[in-house]
């Protein structure tokens, strides 16, 4: 299981507000089936395999793009685990929780 922290951010915008920007984006990646989860600074999701990933992650900037930008930046942070089976980020949460007092 491959789990995936990004964040694509519009540049060059003329507003502060980027409500449009992130919905787009979350729009591809709700439709694209994978098992993911929206936080106050970006989105996770889950995937099986590297291309999955990237594609969702490409088409989720392109609909940024749609929105009416110029330029955005994107961040990514892939944890890639092959010794354990299964490690969702919801199982990955769990274990820190089994730990703290």
């Amino acid at each position: 299981m491959i789990t995936c922290d990004f964040a694509i951010l519009p540049v060059g915008c003329d507003s502060t507000e980027c409500r449009n920007y992130v919905t787009a984006a979350v729009q591809v990646v709700k439709d694209s089936g994978l098992k993911f989860e929206l936080t106050g600074m970006g989105t996770q999701i889950e995937a099986d395999n590297l291309k999955e990933l990237y594609d969702v992650i490409a088409k989720a900037q392109e609909a940024v793009f749609e929105v009416g930008v110029g330029r955005v930046y994107t961040v990514i942070k892939v944890d890639d685990r092959r010794d354990v089976e299964n490690r969702t980020l919801d199982a990955k949460i769990e274990t820190v929780k089994k730990i703290l007092k």
